[in-house]
């Protein structure tokens, strides 16, 4: 069962936004107590960078993620889990702390191109994503009601691996309802 409107999705993301957030910041604190120097990165924080032509963060959480061995990128862009899929969002904190990542997963991606195919403004035709034309249609304020809103997100809902490659409940439920 697919929601149609885009009110539930861009509502959970901007509640859960700050709260990542903040459980970088009090992980930091928390380490600083422990005498290990932490920065939080911000969950959505972007810069243009004008040596790609992209909107880049400090570091990239998704690379991040998927060196730390939490998961890969798909054809998507997006990170995919074994456990949650591409329902996930990212935080990150950088410490002086050497850390010892999991073992590196293996892409759960098999380059099925529903994702390319499903994609209205066809930003996932190349092997590197275009990035200004999928933020240019998903992102932005909705003319009716004037809210900011995520209008899209036919790339992680086509996804075979939305929900993981794990049957957890709540994959199970879900594909019951479907």
């Amino acid at each position: 069962m697919i929601c149609k409107s885009n009110i539930p999705y861009t509502s959970a993301r901007n509640l859960i936004t700050p709260k990542m957030d903040a459980m970088a910041l009090d992980f930091c604190i928390e380490m600083e107590k422990r005498q290990v120097l932490c920065v939080p990165i911000p969950v959505n924080e972007s810069q243009w960078d004008e040596h790609t032509g992209r909107w880049r963060s400090i570091v990239s959480q998704k690379h991040a993620a998927q060196a730390a061995g939490l998961g890969s990128i798909g054809r998507n862009s997006l990170l995919v889990t074994p456990e949650f899929g591409s329902m996930v969002w990212l935080g990150a904190v950088l410490c002086e702390q050497e850390l010892e990542p999991d073992e590196m997963k293996r892409p759960l991606c098999d380059n099925c191109n529903l994702c390319v195919e499903a994609c209205p403004v066809n930003a996932l035709e190349n092997p590197e994503m275009n990035q200004q034309s999928c933020w240019d249609y998903a992102f932005g304020t909705d003319e009716e009601t004037q809210a900011w809103r995520i209008a899209c997100h036919k790339c992680r809902d086509v996804c075979p691996y939305q929900l993981g490659s794990q049957r957890s409940f709540l994959s199970e439920r879900f594909f019951e309802l479907s």
